[in-house]
């Protein structure tokens, strides 16, 4: 079953609305902001192991525990920083996890000074297979394996397959150009 059409049969309606605003508004929407493309790459790094629904939950914490999700700012966390944020429950605390996202900010720092930003390096990557788009994150960040990379490609506008083609919100995000498309 689809994400589409299994979200009308989700129960109670606060999990639906949960999942029902972040498809309809946000998944497989093109990012054209660094830092929210960092932002969504952190919460899907995040995801691993554990369900999207606990991510979407927990979003407005990961906002203020990376300072919402500011590549720089992020890229300069200390080991104080790391505890800071081994100890905030309202994130996933996973020290692996945790030094990716710094890690992963400070190459995003470095593709900014050689494309002039991370879309750029994006959409000079593109297009590529989601077996060679992963070969490459693997070689370039901190903790991307294949569902990690599909989801976070998928659901930024690179790889197509979020929505069922019936479904309204496809029709929305074809308005928008998704790489994919090209």
């Amino acid at each position: 079953m689809s994400y589409c059409s299994a979200i009308e049969l989700m129960q109670p309606e606060e999990r639906r609305a949960l999942h029902k605003n972040y498809h309809d508004n946000h998944y497989g929407f093109p990012i054209h902001d660094d830092n929210e493309l960092f932002g969504r790459l952190v919460m899907e790094i995040n995801q691993a192991g554990l369900s999207w629904e606990t991510i979407l939950k927990k979003e407005k914490s990961f906002r203020e525990a990376y300072d919402n999700f500011d590549i720089k700012k992020v890229a300069a966390f200390t080991e104080t920083d790391v505890e800071r944020l081994l100890n905030d429950a309202g994130i996933i605390r996973n020290r692996l996890k945790i030094n990716a996202a710094i890690e992963n900010a400070k190459t995003i720092l470095k593709l900014q000074n050689e494309f002039g930003s991370f879309e750029k390096w994006l959409e000079y990557q593109h297009p590529k297979t989601r077996e060679e788009w992963v070969k490459l994150f693997k070689k370039t960040f901190r903790f991307t394996g294949g569902e990690i990379v599909n989801e976070f490609l998928m659901s930024t506008g690179y790889l197509p397959g979020c929505h069922d083609e019936n479904c309204p919100v496809h029709k929305k995000i074809l308005t928008q150009n998704p790489m994919w498309l090209i």
